[in-house]
């Protein structure tokens, strides 16, 4: 027993193709040679006309069946050339396959998301209170100061540990 897609399912396939077109092929041709038979018998116009008529369906099929053959063959080729090309793009070729995240990587991007998405918000604080005068401002401009560098650094030891070993601490306000 041979699994599904074999070649020999597939060279079976493609004889019952190639069957069907000559059969199909070789009637056009069988009305063909009767018309004209009938119409040199008879001498009559109808059957010349009926001869004409058959010849041009003849010739369409005829293109049909060549030009599906022909188109047939190159896409094949074609299919070929592309999974070749893909075989060995996956097999250390150029790395233009797309990247497979793990659950660590995607973990890990999303706290790094979080991380730049914090320091914008400090950023937005700084320039809010940076205008302002009083002690109150610049408290609030050191806070969110020292939010952002604790935050860059713990984003840093997410890219590239540093060897701490542990994050920074310290107060994050938000």
């Amino acid at each position: 027993m041979e699994p599904l897609g074999s070649s020999s399912a597939r060279a079976q396939g493609k004889k019952i193709t190639i069957n069907a077109s000559t059969l199909s092929f070789a009637v056009m041709v069988t009305i063909f040679l009767v018309a004209v038979v009938f119409a040199a018998n008879q001498n009559d116009v109808i059957g010349w006309l009926v001869v004409v008529i058959s010849l041009g369906w003849l010739l369409l099929s005829a293109f049909l069946v060549l030009g599906l053959k022909r188109g047939a063959a190159k896409m094949s080729t074609q299919l070929k050339a592309a999974t070749a090309a893909a075989a060995t793009r996956g097999q250390g070729g150029p790395s233009t396959s797309p990247v497979v995240m793990d659950e660590a990587t995607r973990n890990r991007d999303l706290k790094l998301d979080h991380s730049f998405k914090i320091i914008q918000v400090q950023v937005g604080v700084v320039n809010e209170y940076r205008a302002q005068g009083g002690e109150d401002a610049k408290g609030m401009v050191d806070r969110a100061l020292e939010t952002i560098e604790i935050t860059a650094s713990n984003a840093r030891d997410m890219m590239k540990p540093s060897g701490r070993g542990e994050p920074m601490t310290g107060e994050v306000i938000d």
